[in-house]
C-alpha cells in the first residue's frame, strides 16, 4: 500500500553546511499493517510525514501509494490525495472550539456531503471510539483521551487507504496513550488500512506489526530499551581479550 523507495530530504542549515533530513530511506507497509516508526526530536520524523502527505516534494525518491507515485503529484491533486485517500492524526487535535463531536469528526466529509448526511455516516465510527455518550459535547468538555479519539475518526471518516499518525500520544498519559495505540490496531485491522505511526515513545512498538527506528535521517532496526540495556551491559570483544584466565597470575599479564 505505502511503500518509500530511497527517500531523501536535505536543507541547508548554518553557513551552508548540507543537513540529510531524511537519508535514503526505504520501506513497506501492506494493507491492514501497522508501522511503528520510532525517533527521537530531529531524527527526520516529521520530514518522513510530510512527504507522505505530499506536503513536502522529496529531493530524490519516491512516495507510492496503491501504485501510484505522490511525490509528483500536482498542487490539486495532492490536495485531492490528502482528502479522500489519506488520514492524518496529529499531536495538535486542531478541533474546531465550537464544534461539537459529531461536526468535528465529520469535517472533512463537508466538502463531499451534505452536513446532516456526513454528521450521520459519522456516528457509529463515533460510537464504535467510545464516544457514543458524547457526540454532543464540545472539545472543552472532553478529556485528552476523547479529544484525540475524534481526530481519529476525522482522519477515518473518508475510509482512507491510509493513515498517517504523528506522535498520536504525545500529549496522552500512559493509560490513554495506551487506549489509542490499540484502536488504531484493531481499526488498521478490521478496515485493511495501513498506518505509518511515529513516536518517540519506546512502548508503542509493542503494538505495532513492524518497528523501525529513524536516526539522524536513516533508517534501521528498532531496539527496545531493553535490548539497549543488554547490550551496554555485555563487555566489549576487547575488555574480554584483557580479562584474566583463571590460572593466569599478574606476572604473566606482565610478560
Amino acid at each position: 500500500m505505502l511503500e518509500l523507495r530511497e527517500l531523501v530530504k536535505y536543507y541547508r542549515a548554518g553557513e551552508g553546511e548540507l543537513v540529510r533530513a531524511v537519508d535514503g530511506v526505504t520501506l513497506e507497509i501492506a494493507a491492514g499493517e501497522l508501522l511503528v516508526l520510532y525517533g527521537p526530536s530531529g531524527s527526520g520524523k516529521t520530514t518522513l510525514v510530510k512527504m507522505v502527505a505530499a506536503l513536502l516534494a522529496p529531493d530524490s525518491g519516491s512516495v507510492i501509494v496503491d501504485g501510484r507515485e505522490i511525490s509528483a503529484l500536482s498542487e490539486h491533486d495532492a490536495a485531492s490525495y490528502r482528502l479522500y485517500e489519506l488520514g492524518y492524526v496529529a499531536q495538535a487535535f486542531n478541533l474546531r472550539a465550537g464544534g461539537t463531536v459529531v461536526e468535528n469528526a465529520a469535517s472533512k466529509l463537508w466538502l463531499t456531503k451534505d452536513v446532516r448526511r456526513a454528521e450521520r455516516m459519522v456516528v457509529p465510527l463515533l460510537e464504535r471510539l467510545g464516544l457514543g455518550e458524547r457526540l454532543g459535547n464540545l472539545p472543552s468538555q472532553l478529556s485528552m483521551g476523547e479529544r484525540q479519539r475524534v481526530t481519529i475518526a476525522r482522519a477515518l471518516s473518508v475510509d482512507p487507504k491510509l493513515v498517517v499518525a504523528d506522535e498520536p500520544t504525545g500529549s496522552l498519559d500512559t493509560q490513554r496513550g495506551e487506549e489509542v495505540l490499540e484502536l488504531l490496531r484493531e481499526l488498521c485491522r478490521e478496515r485493511q488500512i495501513a498506518v505509518l505511526l511515529t513516536t518517540h515513545d519506546p512502548k508503542a512498538a509493542a503494538f505495532a506489526d513492524k518497528a523501525l527506528e529513524l536516526r539522524d535521517g536513516r533508517l534501521g532496526a528498532y531496539e527496545s530499551e531493553a535490548g539497549q540495556a543488554e547490550r551496554g551491559s555485555r563487555p566489549s570483544r576487547a575488555s574480554e581479550r584483557a580479562k584474566p584466565s583463571a590460572g593466569s597470575s599478574g606476572r604473566d599479564l606482565q610478560r
